[in-house]
């Protein structure tokens, strides 16, 4: 079943850019995963707290929204992805325009559905390519399982989840986004304090580096070795 028209112009606008705020207050997340497993439905259920159970083909929308984390003004930017990855055979196959939308996230959420195992297959791929354009293994990616109130559907157990996370280095989590927008909130803001923590770390590591400690003078050098064998030998 469709949903009314009227929400479709909701549907298939991407929220209201937010004005362009200094380097270091932006957070670019990027949320990847197979088709239908309902990435688009977890990003506006963060940005509005409204949950669309229905959407038109996923083109790849940037989402752009002021949000506050921990007292502090930050501009997040969400972008959207369509279910571009095909795996065969071990084979893994990435669209150039999902390629450039990994250079440009600093922070990554891979969705499966826990309904649908081929999408649960994808998500190692899919890290793997990050690993590849962002080989800092600081780099937060959040792994997560979608839809965990279709239980009667379930073909991905929790077990299987945990097991890929731990073997990957990163955080699991089952959610359901149309039963659950805190859980949804807490993914997407857990992933915004890692990036920003990351942001400040490499602010600081660049600070230090631009500090170049001022080389001792040879003379100066000379001259207190000659003091020093001149002391010396007064006392002798």
């Amino acid at each position: 079943m469709r949903l009314p028209s009227m929400s479709q112009p909701f549907l298939l606008a991407p929220i209201a850019e937010c004005p362009p705020l200094p380097p270091g207050e932006q957070v670019r997340l990027a949320v990847l995963g197979a088709r239908g497993v309902g990435k688009s439905a977890m990003i506006v259920r963060f940005l509005t707290k409204r949950f669309i159970g229905d959407y038109e083909p996923n083109t790849g929308n940037l989402y752009s929204r002021l949000v506050h984390l921990e007292g502090d003004r930050v501009a997040v930017q969400i972008q959207d992805t369509p279910g571009c990855i095909q795996v065969q055979e071990d084979c893994v196959q990435v669209l150039d325009s999902l390629s450039r939308c990994v250079k440009w996230a600093e922070g990554f959420l891979l969705v499966y559905s826990i309904t649908d195992y081929s999408s649960y297959q994808s998500v190692q791929p899919l890290y793997q390519h990050i690993r590849k354009v962002h080989p800092d293994a600081r780099t937060p990616i959040v792994i997560v399982g979608n839809k965990a109130d279709l239980l009667h559907a379930r073909q991905v157990q929790t077990k299987e989840g945990l097991q890929l996370a731990n073997e990957l280095g990163s955080l699991f989590l089952e959610i359901s986004t149309s039963d659950d927008s805190q859980g949804v909130c807490d993914v997407f803001q857990y992933l915004c304090k890692e990036v920003s923590k990351l942001q400040h770390a490499g602010s600081t590591d660049r600070r230090r580096s631009s500090i170049i400690p001022r080389p001792r003078s040879p003379n100066m050098q000379d001259l207190k070795r000659r003091f020093k064998q001149a002391l010396s030998s007064k006392v002798k």
